[in-house]
């Protein structure tokens, strides 16, 4: 059996294999000569103290002991069947991605329909809205193939550690071109700049095994038959004209993301039910990552040795959370509006992270009783407050994508700022009313918990930050119920709710993991059926019926 040893390195040892095998045969009795791997399990950074150190948890391997790495989860993987049973998948981010490589794995064969462009494509609509102030709203931060993640950092922490295996996820992620560190590290991450290979990979082995991948297909209608789904109906988002086309399949994963206001809207006019549920909503603050360091570090200065340092802050205000949300350590601000006429902003960094500037979401949890106002809006109560926050900032602009800002001492003090410094912020930033244009309620927590935070983190208060509006999309405003075995919708058979857009995943890796669970979900039911006489299920045309019988898993 190896021997297990927790290691405690300084930053300029952390890849100092020698040294690590030092300190791996003091503790273990192994001569240096006689140890034949170190497999690190878990790396993480402390910087409690003046000296930042390493800890890292491994195992030794002495003499006569060989270290087997695990094979390649894609090793398992082999072509689906022509006649398998057609899974739909709407969204290509990594709730509806880790599903169809799950349904692979099951012999099912998943068509994944995303509104939006393919990766690299995406890129023209991300300069165009950068740059010009132009919003395409089927591509763009948040829509289009990686969803909302590919260009948002890459984080993959997730604390939802109980909903999946996050290991498989990081492994299918490393398999598909990510480092391995992603694998050991505690707080993992990709970054914007290496991300969208990795999900073109990804794109490529689902097609590879039979899958199918088809972008600018934006779905405007279920076709629903005797309280079951079976299939959908797309417009071609790109096309000169209307191009309406029928999908069918034998169930329905509907993993949209966030943002798709228009989904939650047609399952209301399809009187699928939809619930409205609390969310956050507040700004985003940026700092120079120098000073961050500092206060991180206890000293001026980083060395080359240790990374950009983040933060993580807490605090309550009244009856309501105050945090820190999507923190982006040498970051930078990006527009993430998914219509014209609104201001979103959200963060993301580079694998890097060697951009001067530090920002974080800073936001404050929106319940039922805090928005009764909104309440003639029904299950779109919160959906709605949060799209007139959005439009009202916009507003107040020159109708481009420019931020609304202040220092961060005149955002706390309510007055207009003169000028503002240096940001990350391409489209600009200019000096604005948030104390006003922000829902009373909101900004008076926000204040009250940047003043928190400027105590618990000495320097956090400056006037060399900005805060800037608005920082919205940090959950859906809307849940899409499900049955908490079957995990489809507790109305439509069929239909399997997944990822953030359901309520049902924060971060890529919850939504990974999400995905994952769902798409086991779908081939036990399609197990089921194919284990039960008589049953008809519909697939390829939603005209025709085949038994169960024909099909082949």
């Amino acid at each position: 059996m190896p021997n297990l040893v927790e290691l405690v390195l300084l930053p300029s040892e952390r890849y100092d294999e020698g040294r690590m095998r030092q300190l791996a045969a003091r503790q273990t009795g192994i001569p240096e000569t006689q140890i034949s791997h170190i497999e690190i399990l878990k790396s993480s950074l402390d910087a409690r103290s003046r000296q930042p150190v390493w800890r890292i948890r491994a195992e030794v391997f002495g003499p006569g002991e060989t270290f087997t790495p695990e094979p390649a989860l894609l090793d398992g993987l082999s072509p689906v069947k022509e006649n398998a049973p057609r899974i739909l998948i709407v969204g290509a981010g990594p709730a509806g991605y880790f599903a169809a490589l799950e349904l692979l794995e099951h012999g099912l064969k998943p068509i994944v329909l995303d509104r939006g462009r393919d990766v690299r494509a995406r890129r023209r609509d991300l300069r165009a809205i950068q740059q010009f102030g132009e919003v395409n709203p089927h591509s763009n931060y948040c829509f289009g193939e990686g969803g909302a993640g590919t260009y948002s950092d890459g984080k993959l922490y997730t604390r939802s550690v109980k909903r999946g295996s996050v290991q498989k996820s990081l492994r299918l992620f490393v398999e598909h071109g990510a480092k391995s560190d992603i694998l050991t590290e505690a707080h993992p991450h990709i970054g914007s700049n290496k991300l969208p290979e990795v999900v073109q990979n990804i794109r490529q082995t689902i097609e590879k095994y039979g899958g199918e991948v088809h972008f600018g297909q934006q779905v405007t209608d279920f076709t629903l038959q005797n309280g079951r789904v079976i299939g959908v109906v797309t417009e071609q988002v790109d096309a000169t004209a209307n191009t309406t086309r029928e999908w069918s399949g034998d169930a329905v994963i509907l993993a949209t993301g966030h943002s798709a206001r228009d989904i939650y809207r047609l399952l209301h006019q399809k009187n699928i039910r939809i619930e409205a549920k609390p969310f956050a909503l507040g700004v985003r603050v940026e700092h120079p990552q120098a000073l961050i360091d500092s206060i991180q570090y206890k000293k001026n200065g980083r060395s080359d040795d240790l990374p950009a340092a983040s933060y993580s802050l807490v605090c309550q205000v009244g009856s309501r959370g105050v945090f820190s949300f999507c923190m982006c350590p040498g970051g930078l601000i990006v527009p993430a509006a998914t219509a014209p006429g609104e201001i979103v902003v959200n963060g993301m960094s580079m694998s890097r992270r060697d951009s001067p500037f530090a920002n974080s979401g800073l936001v404050t949890s929106v319940e039922p009783e805090d928005i009764q106002p909104w309440a003639k809006h029904g299950v779109f109560s919160a959906l709605e407050f949060q799209a007139e926050v959005e439009q009202r900032l916009f507003s107040a602009g020159d109708g481009g994508q420019k931020g609304p800002a202040l220092r961060f001492t005149d955002f706390i003090a309510g007055k207009l700022s003169s000028d503002l410094p240096r940001t990350s912020y391409i489209p600009g930033i200019y000096p604005a009313p948030l104390f006003e244009l922000l829902p009373k309620f909101i900004y008076q927590r926000i204040r009250d918990g940047l003043k928190d935070f400027g105590r618990q983190m000495h320097g956090y208060h400056t006037a060399e930050a900005i805060v800037v509006g608005t920082e919205s999309r940090t959950s859906a405003p809307v849940r899409i119920p499900r049955d908490n075995d079957s995990l489809q919708h507790p109305e439509i058979v069929g239909l399997f709710p997944c990822g953030e857009g359901a309520g049902y995943a924060g971060g890529i890796i919850s939504a990974a993991m999400d995905g994952q669970n769902v798409a086991r979900a779908v081939a036990r039911m399609l197990s089921r059926v194919l284990n039960t006489e008589n049953t008809e299920c519909y697939t390829e045309d939603a005209e025709e019926i085949r038994k169960p019988s024909q099909w082949s898993l």
